[in-house]
């Protein structure tokens, strides 16, 4: 996978995306990032990016040409190699960010994230892009960090980055539900016990009490997620059973 980040502050992506999983990622040759600083497209003799919006207003807008011309260079870059993919614009007003999609994103071979600053973009920039993304209900003072944290959880699932599919796929909100408890050595640290099924050996067991766990931790802390998530029969039933367990008086 390639993934391309066009932002004025470059140099925000060197530790992050350098270290750790996606570090390694890269050495790795599972996935190539580059970030581009698309101040070095303006034709702006004053190195301008931005400018006042038509019809006045508070604030500086991006404009179209910078972007669109790093936007031609990268193309220009990846041509014959990746897709054009995915491109993401980091904007509040997007689709909110999740553990679905960055699994969807994952499935592209080139990913490409526009970040912003400022006060907005120029709209004619939005023509460059396939998608419009945002972390949350609140504006950061850049689409900097929202693009580290979209890639971050991406890239984990890219085939190869983590060795074993399997630890991506058993992640929080990979299956709707929280995680369930886990627990290393020591067995017993002042007083605090692991969970003896989890020492039993009795692996269906072990099993049994992960779900269990999962879908008791998500009740307690996110209920909402269980109005969404496909729950099995078993499931199901062993939630109502969990449920009557805490309170008696809850009706079948």
């Amino acid at each position: 996978m390639r993934i391309d980040i066009l932002s004025l502050f470059p140099n925000m992506f060197q530790a992050t995306m350098g270290e750790s999983i996606i570090g390694k990622a890269q050495d790795n040759g599972f996935v190539d990032i580059n970030v581009t600083d698309f101040r070095q497209y303006t034709t702006d003799k004053h190195n301008h990016v931005d400018d006042a919006p038509f019809g006045g207003g508070a604030g500086m807008l991006l404009q179209a040409q910078p972007i669109f011309d790093a936007m031609d260079a990268i193309q220009q870059q990846t041509e014959g190699q990746y897709s054009k993919g995915r491109v993401i614009l980091m904007d509040p007003a997007g689709r909110k960010f999740d553990q679905a999609y960055a699994k969807e994103l994952a499935q592209e071979d080139h990913l490409t994230f526009i970040c912003g600053h400022y006060e907005g973009y120029d709209e004619r920039i939005r023509q460059l892009v396939t998608d419009e993304a945002s972390l949350g209900d609140y504006v950061l003072t850049g689409g900097e960090l929202a693009a580290m944290v979209m890639i971050d959880a991406t890239v984990r699932f890219v085939p190869g980055v983590l060795g074993n599919m399997s630890s991506p796929m058993g992640d929080s909100f990979s299956n709707g539900l929280l995680e369930y408890p886990q627990y290393t050595r020591p067995a017993d640290f002042r007083g605090m016990k692991v969970p003896e099924v989890l020492t039993s050996g009795n692996h269906q067991k072990i099993k049994e009490w992960r779900m269990r766990e999962s879908l008791r931790r998500t009740l307690h802390r996110r209920p909402d997620l269980l109005k969404t998530a496909k729950l099995s029969r078993e499931q199901q039933l062993m939630l109502e059973d969990i449920k009557l367990d805490e309170d008696p008086t809850v009706p079948d």
